[in-house]
């Protein structure tokens, strides 16, 4: 019996070793592992489709749902990506440069007009400038080196296609082994994998999806009014509506006032109504039929869960942070579920 358990610890701590050694060795993947995981969900469908096209080839159709995949996510995140390095480039060139005349002069007269419309106390100073030309510097410097460590995003987009390719074609065989190891009854794991399901559905096709939209809604409108480097502040209206209550007018408002005082009244006019109405009632249209019945978060949990994502993951946190906190809510509510059930 010593014999036995003497066995028993050893083999766990052979385990816990090995466990350990694995983790520091996926540690580096993470990101793409779990964003592999992620896209072998969403294009299941279509993977399915490209199936019973191909009769049953599981290889070509997980390779053809690939190829979809870069086409339709992959390619616009490299070229959006690289147009807001260039746009923060630009922009903070021109507040730093000789060329900063025109831009910056535009911004202080703003100032100086609503100072004196007694919006603004006299005595409150602020260098505009100053401030935009440290955020600007602080995104391009953040994005920019994303794109500049050539060889670390090479080795991570290896990865996640690796990975989203034998997801997509050996993904029903890894829940179910999965599943047989689980110390949990079967249909409590089916319950999991079912609620893990529908939690990364209401994310992508709810909060996130919802502030793609309202973003590159609102990229457009700076486009058409005349607003300065449309695709950086789109992007900036794409996390501003993650913020609870206010959302993108925190990006579309100062750009209105921008426009007005800079006499553009037509353009101000405008991205006004456009604010309102295409920008704005997306949530109240789209939100109900896309999220559906799934588990919704709370906007300041999905704001809370993004910044504490951008920080953690880098710019893959802006899914994986409300993600994370997705699952984690529904193991708690499933755990719950479990004890109160079997009375523990």
């Amino acid at each position: 019996m010593n014999h036995a358990k003497s066995s028993i610890y050893f083999l766990l701590f052979c385990l816990g070793v090995a466990l350990t050694v694995v983790y520091f060795v996926v540690k580096p993947f993470f990101g793409p592992l779990i964003l592999a995981a992620v896209f072998a969900f969403l294009f299941q469908p279509i993977y399915q489709r490209f199936l019973s096209l191909l009769k049953e080839k599981e290889g070509f159709a997980a390779l053809f749902t690939m190829i979809v995949a870069v086409v339709l996510i992959l390619l616009p995140i490299i070229f959006l990506g690289n147009q807001i390095v260039k746009e923060s480039q630009q922009l903070y060139s021109a507040l730093t440069g000789e060329s900063r005349g025109n831009f910056v002069s535009l911004i202080e007269d703003l100032i100086s007009r609503v100072r004196t419309s007694a919006l603004i106390p006299e005595d409150f100073d602020i260098d505009f400038s100053q401030y935009l030309r440290q955020a600007l510097s602080i995104t391009a410097q953040s994005i920019g080196g994303i794109f500049s460590s050539f060889a670390q995003m090479t080795l991570n987009l290896f990865v996640f296609l690796i990975a989203f390719f034998y997801l997509l074609k050996d993904g029903d065989k890894l829940k179910n082994y999965l599943v047989k190891i689980s110390p949990l009854d079967d249909s409590d794991d089916e319950l999991i994998v079912n609620r893990i399901k529908s939690a990364v559905s209401s994310v992508v096709k709810g909060n996130l999806l919802i502030g793609l939209i309202q973003g590159t809604l609102t990229g457009i409108g700076f486009a058409l009014f005349g607003v300065p480097s449309p695709i950086l502040w789109g992007s900036v209206a794409a996390i501003a509506a993650f913020v609870p209550g206010v959302g993108t007018a925190i990006v579309i408002t100062p750009a209105i006032l921008f426009l007005f005082f800079s006499g553009n009244n037509f353009g101000a006019v405008g991205l006004l109504i456009w604010g309102l109405t295409a920008v704005g009632l997306v949530d109240n249209f789209l939100g109900p039929k896309l999220v559906g019945r799934g588990m919704r978060l709370h906007p300041l949990a999905v704001f809370l869960a993004v910044i504490g994502g951008l920080a953690f993951f880098g710019p893959p946190g802006i899914l994986l942070g409300p993600l994370a906190l997705s699952i984690c809510l529904a193991l708690v509510e499933i755990y719950l579920s479990i004890t109160k059930r079997k009375g523990v």
